[in-house]
């Protein structure tokens, strides 16, 4: 049975996750736009989500896709979000973003390039990083 206090805390770990799926959707949006620049002429809309979901040049960006995917199937779920589960997405997306030290190297490398190049990365990134501070930051393990 729900307490007064977890539906709060659920309400409000919704609303940090709710408002960090739509800062995750416009970063992604911004990673293609730039991505897609790079990547020369495009046709119409349906050939460039062919080339988002199976061109080399963008496979990349597919472990941002899945884990924002995961997140919206998270939150269309009944369960109560918990403290935990909000800090378990702020984790992953730190993983893939920064500044986590045991981060994807490999997708570090080439947000970090997009970072350098485009400010209208810069400008979402800040948004993203603002909104992952308002979720409690994972403990830090016992030394």
């Amino acid at each position: 049975m729900s307490t007064p206090d977890s539906i709060v805390n659920d309400q409000a770990e919704r609303a940090k996750l709710n408002a960090l799926t739509r800062a995750l959707r416009d970063l992604h949006k911004q990673l293609i736009h730039v991505e897609t620049q790079y990547f020369g002429a495009v046709g119409s809309p349906l050939e460039l989500l062919q080339l988002v979901t199976n061109h080399p040049h963008f496979a990349w960006l597919q472990k941002l896709s899945g884990l924002m995917a995961q997140l919206d199937e998270r939150l269309d779920e009944p369960e109560a979000v918990t403290p935990e589960v909000a800090t378990a997405y702020r984790s992953a997306i730190e993983a893939l973003i920064g500044p986590s030290e045991a981060g994807d190297q490999e997708f570090r490398t080439k947000y970090n390039a997009l970072l350098h190049d485009a400010p209208e990365i810069v400008m979402v990134h800040g948004a993203v990083r603002q909104l992952l501070g308002a979720i409690a930051a994972p403990a830090k393990p016992a030394a």
